[in-house]
């Protein structure tokens, strides 16, 4: 169920017997010579929207534009302040609640934007507004990842360039594949660090091209199980969480006294 497709009254049909919604999101910003710069959020409302479709839940429009400033060399990419991005979908959420919702599913496909996530639902949970949970696909199905592919890479790799040539294969440069995996890195996290402390702020100073991983290894048909399987894991905890009773979703109490021991 698309909002932004849907009438008013529709809607209000909707949160008479219903309070889950979906917010997509993801980033526009540079992922390599061979993939366009809305891959995050493409893949994020591309999931969103087919889970929805399947349990016919609330969809929200798109949030298309990230925290992303670790990418800012590179021509293109777009981003906003942390504290920008967390009031925006903060203020975003609590209008859905307004509405009657109150658990949201934030599907993420921008790895910058999952502890800002984190903090917006901790925020609602907090003050008890809404129970709202930050998802992340490729964390979904971290098994089927290390199947299909022997260097996926965190960005810009084959598993985002498989699930790109599946969603909208047409944006993909397949000429560049070879360009992007030879022009990038292989990414080690131990190797980017010094004496336990992490090193870099910027995706250019570990990968000349911005990217990661074997591109090469990415096919249409890897792509297609790998968006399967994710919808499948996404379906799976919209109906977890749409069966959960609200109570059970807010803060326990604070405790009045040590258990078994006196007041």
């Amino acid at each position: 169920m698309f909002l932004p497709e849907q009438a008013w009254p529709d809607l209000a049909d909707y949160v008479a017997s219903e309070s889950l919604a979906v917010i997509p999101l993801g980033s526009t910003e540079q992922h390599g010579p061979h993939l366009p710069e809305g891959t995050d959020y493409l893949i994020a409302e591309a999931l969103a929207r087919t889970a929805t479709g399947r349990t016919g839940h609330l969809c929200t429009p798109p949030i298309p534009i990230g925290v992303s400033s670790h990418h800012r060399q590179f021509h293109g990419t777009m981003w906003v302040d942390p504290p920008v991005f967390r009031d925006y979908v903060e203020n975003l959420s609590r209008n859905l609640t307004y509405h009657g919702i109150d658990r949201i599913v934030y599907v993420n496909a921008h790895g910058g934007n999952v502890a800002h996530l984190r903090e917006v639902g901790r925020r609602l949970h907090d003050d008890e507004t809404a129970f709202a949970i930050e998802w992340m696909w490729d964390e979904s199905i971290p098994g089927l990842i290390e199947e299909v592919f022997e260097t996926p890479g965190p960005h810009g790799g084959p598993k985002e360039t498989a699930m790109i040539m599946h969603i909208a294969e047409e944006l993909v440069h397949d000429d560049r594949l070879e360009e992007a995996r030879d022009g990038g890195a292989v990414f080690d996290y131990d190797a980017e660090r010094v004496h336990g402390a992490t090193t870099f702020y910027d995706s250019i100073e570990n990968s000349p091209n911005g990217v990661f991983g074997d591109q090469t290894d990415a096919t249409p048909a890897v792509g297609e199980r790998l968006f399967e399987a994710a919808t499948d894991q996404l379906v799976a905890l919209l109906e977890w969480l749409d069966g959960q009773p609200f109570d059970d979703l807010m803060p326990e109490p604070h405790l009045g006294s040590y258990p078994g021991g006196e007041g």
